[in-house]
């Protein structure tokens, strides 16, 4: 009676564990189902929206295609021999403009010719202007510096290559 009493708890708890892992198992399986669901259903999209896109980009090489594609060069005319019409495109008159529209475009001349003028000094004379341009000629100076003490050294002894070449002989 004491064998018999154990088997039917350790009995019931198999049971139970084994519904329980059943249970589990059945869910996992349920949930790697679902998963897969999901990820076929993200993988199609990707297919659709990736081939959406390569229809786009074919349709705008096709477009680069067309625009690249050099159309019938235009004949360019520079004077008007051959051409019917008058002679003269001028209007007749004697060639004189008034005294009110010649000082009138003088002046706007010179006056966009000073705001030019003073636009360029203001920049030039700009902080980071000047003191780039201080740089640039402290560097030119420095090189010009090096330049001269390399050539002074090589004439040096060439000199004195010339000099020994001298005693020798």
């Amino acid at each position: 009676m004491v064998g018999q009493d154990l088997f039917v708890p350790a009995a019931l708890t198999l049971a139970v564990a084994l519904a329980a892992l059943c249970g589990l198992l059945l869910l996992l399986l349920a949930r790697s189902r679902r998963d897969r669901d999901r990820v076929r259903a993200e993988a199609d999209r990707s297919r659709a929206e990736s081939a959406d896109l390569r229809a786009r980009v074919d349709a705008l090489a096709e477009l680069v295609a067309a625009r690249d594609r050099p159309g019938p060069e235009p004949e360019y005319l520079i004077t008007r021999v051959g051409e019917q019409g008058p002679a003269d495109p001028l209007p007749p008159g004697d060639g004189r403009i008034e005294g009110r529209l010649f000082a009138d475009i003088v002046l706007r001349e010179s006056v966009v010719k000073a705001a030019a003028l003073a636009h360029g000094v203001r920049l030039a004379m700009r902080p980071e202007t000047r003191n780039r341009i201080r740089f640039e000629m402290r560097r030119e100076v420095k090189r010009a510096r090096r330049d001269r003490r390399d050539q002074l050294r090589s004439l040096r002894r060439e000199r004195q290559a010339r000099q020994r070449a001298e005693e020798v002989a």
